[in-house]
């Protein structure tokens, strides 16, 4: 028996070992297996050429969202390779018997957001899906984590998937916030001081009490940022807060069935003593609200800074660099206060869940939207749509300008009708803002959902610390 002291990570991974050989990937079941239109039509047509059906629906969820138009939903797709994958995924999951939640479904949403929200989401679990901000669900305490085409079909026909264990890192942030100051601050102030290729090759594990103070759905947009940085994924040990989220939820356990599931979870810690590859630790009052510059998710400064200088960058990072703020159009050494935007997009799977919605209602609550700037609220799922709409947070949003639109990706990428024009500027709470993710030729700031709200309102990037 294994008495040494064990990270989250490794319990969880090594409780889902079902065959370890030495120099060889471990064979890892996987309980939780997210399906969408993108990557999973190649997957199917494999299944079909070995003659295999899908190993157990029951743990395969699919969902359309990447590539359909948050207008009109009740209408048949306008661009036709995005209507073409809508209707591969329906005729997939027709023929191999597993539940879609397709247009008009009201459990119908981004991926990363509907397992959290319908209790299929759960800790402990080994989860999957062909999407690489798969390691979203890490947040309440999972292993998580994205796969390629061929790994689809592969958990698809088996429930199992081949993987090498990556190294462990652990991330604490310590302190108190200050106002204005997010969980998507946290999570791009890290990528911004570890680089957008910081943490390759390793699982996060974040901890201390600023973590611990955040909610659920904020938790959730730190570990959806997990794989800016290029770790495989995140993950936060479950607490009372993890286990009030999950409670009464469709697809969680109930009654009894709940009490005795959280006496499992509590026991899903890192051991005191615990060895990581690599420790890490940030103070939160160091952290601003942050705005990225750049071409990458690194890219990013607190906002009461500039773009950096040629002299602060790595020589054998300037040409990169360069060509990044040639793409943006941005000088190096300048502020990004008083920046004008073109379009404010608040969506995706980072932050588009009623509590980010909630933000951005209060804070718009009697403002009107600057003349020239198009919004667009994106909620994440029906349900956030539906709980939005409940609320009253849609009449605010009409009255200050804001277009609420239907669920789905959205002007997250590129990859449907909602794309940003070709040089304008787009302030976006999504995750990536490389170049040509929101459409060819647009420039993208990646900030905080009040950030975003701040600069719809202003018609430029604003410091929200003068505002709350």
């Amino acid at each position: 028996m294994n008495t040494q002291p064990t990270t989250l990570f490794d319990k969880i991974w090594d409780a889902h070992v079902v065959k370890r050989a030495d120099d060889h990937p471990d064979a890892v079941f996987i309980d939780r297996h997210f399906i969408h239109e993108v990557t999973s039509p190649q997957a199917f047509d494999g299944l079909r050429k070995r003659g295999l059906g899908v190993f157990n629906t029951n743990r395969t969820t699919a969902t359309a969202d990447h590539n359909v138009p948050t207008k009109n939903q009740h209408l048949p797709i306008l661009e036709a390779l995005s209507r073409h994958q809508v209707e591969t995924l329906r005729k997939n999951c027709a023929e191999f018997g597993v539940e879609l939640y397709d247009l008009g479904h009201p459990f119908q949403g981004i991926v990363h957001i509907i397992g959290p929200e319908l209790g299929l989401t759960l800790p402990g679990m080994t989860i999957v899906c062909g999407d690489s901000h798969t390691s979203t669900h890490g947040a309440l305490g999972n292993v998580a984590f994205g796969i390629g085409t061929s790994e689809v079909e592969q958990v698809l026909g088996t429930q199992c998937i081949l993987q090498y264990k990556p190294k462990r890192m652990r991330i604490s942030v310590n302190g108190q916030l200050a106002k204005g100051v997010t969980s998507k601050d946290i999570i791009l102030y890290i990528i911004s001081k570890i680089s957008a290729s910081g943490a390759t090759g390793y699982f996060v594990e974040y901890a201390g009490d600023t973590i611990r103070s955040l909610s659920m759905e904020a938790r959730m947009t730190i570990c959806n940022m997990s794989i800016e940085m290029g770790a495989r994924g995140g993950l936060i040990a479950p607490d009372d807060i993890t286990f009030d989220y999950i409670k009464g939820r469709r697809f969680a356990p109930q009654g009894d069935d709940f009490d005795q599931a959280v006496l499992q979870w509590r026991e899903l810690k890192t051991d005191d003593g615990a060895e990581f590859d690599i420790e890490l630790t940030y103070n939160a009052e160091d952290i601003q609200p942050m705005i990225t510059y750049g071409t990458n998710p690194g890219m990013g400064i607190g906002i009461g800074e500039h773009v950096p200088n040629l002299s602060e960058i790595p020589a054998h990072e300037l040409a990169s660099f360069t060509k990044s703020l040639a793409y943006m159009g941005l000088e190096p050494g300048m502020e990004l206060r008083g920046k004008p935007v073109d379009y404010v997009f608040i969506g995706s799977c980072t932050n588009a869940r009623i509590e980010d919605l909630r933000t951005v209602a209060n804070f718009v609550k009697g403002k009107q939207k600057a003349e020239g700037v198009e919004v667009w609220i994106v909620p994440g799922s029906v349900q956030v749509s539906n709980q939005a709409k409940a609320e009253g947070l849609d009449k605010v949003f009409i009255e200050a300008g804001f277009e609420l639109r239907e669920p789905g990706c959205s002007a997250c990428l590129g990859m449907n009708e909602d794309k940003i024009p070709a040089g304008k500027y787009c302030i976006s709470t999504s995750n990536r803002n490389f170049e040509g993710r929101q459409g060819p030729g647009a420039r993208t700031f990646l900030a905080s959902p009040i950030m975003a709200a701040a600069a719809a309102v202003a018609g430029r990037v604003v410091d929200i610390r003068e505002f709350v």
